[in-house]
């Protein structure tokens, strides 16, 4: 009976160290990521543009400016060829930054006030468009938004502080925008062309412009029928995914902004809009629009 309670209790204590050690490990694992746990395609930090004075169909396609997700990819939308018609689809490209980095960028967007109560006051210039920080944390979304952030840093209309807190911004948008500069260079991969899941296309009816050098040619669209759902402001959208997407971008490689698309008898303008990895379809186009 002895030996047996001598078993009995030496299980025991080795349960207890086993749980004690597993328990251990995961403070260890939580210890070593303070911020949020999130998924490779949840959204940690995203700068965009809001409003201002652009086309219907530019507002609704627009791309973020910069889109930082859970497993360290960046998405930002690369230089483009200055010339008209520019090529039909948008040059997106992605890096990789450490899971380490994408909370330390976290932190430094809470210290520039994203989430507070900073007033950063209306300047007065018309038609700019807002930048608008996003930050997902912990302790759930936390927003910033200024007003013609990138053209007003002193002067009439603005206070003071509304000044200090603007500089604020601006400083956390030129850190976010260079990281090799921020981060170091060695912990910034290579720019690679984003390869996208499904391609949202948004569709409005094609009217000839004077305007614009050289013929024309239109494209049969090889995709769904348009002008497909819609968007409101006499836009529609479709997506395309799987093979239909390999002969959407094919076709697409080909066109301009301009190029003239045939589907159902009609002739249409195509904005090509490449779903970043937090979209799934026209809805979140019309959400951030």
């Amino acid at each position: 009976m002895t030996r047996l309670r001598g078993g009995l209790i030496a299980v025991a204590c080795s349960l207890i160290l086993l749980s004690a050690g597993c328990a251990q490990g995961k403070a260890a694992d939580d210890a070593g990521d303070g911020g949020p746990s999130l998924l490779a395609d949840a959204v940690a930090l995203r700068v965009s543009y809001t409003g201002g004075f652009v086309g219907a169909d530019a507002l609704v396609s627009r791309l973020p400016m910069l889109t930082i997700y859970g497993d360290g990819r960046v998405i930002t939308e690369g230089p483009q060829i200055a010339i008209y018609p520019g090529p039909a689809l948008p040059n997106i490209q992605v890096q990789r930054i450490s899971t380490v980095d994408v909370e330390t960028l976290i932190n430094r967007a809470l210290a520039a006030g994203v989430g507070t109560t900073l007033d950063y006051g209306q300047p007065p210039i018309a038609d700019a468009p807002s930048t608008r920080f996003t930050v997902h944390t912990s302790a759930g979304v936390k927003t910033a938004e200024a007003n013609a952030l990138g053209e007003a840093t002193t002067g009439a209309g603005l206070t003071e502080a509304q000044v200090a807190a603007r500089k604020k911004l601006q400083d956390l948008l030129a850190a976010l925008t260079d990281l090799p500069k921020t981060l170091g260079a060695d912990k910034v991969s290579k720019s690679d062309p984003y390869q996208p899941v499904t391609l949202a296309v948004i569709t409005r009816e094609w009217v000839a412009d004077n305007g614009v050098p050289g013929e024309q040619k239109p494209i049969a669209w090889p995709g769904a029928a348009l002008p497909g759902e819609s968007m409101g402001l006499n836009l529609g959208c479709v997506t395309a995914t799987g093979k239909e997407l390999g002969r959407a971008l094919d076709a697409a490689k080909g066109a301009n902004t301009v190029t003239p698309w045939t589907s159902g008898g009609k002739s249409w303008t195509l904005t090509f809009r490449p779903l970043l990895p937090d979209e799934t379809g026209c809805a979140d186009l019309r959400r951030t629009s």
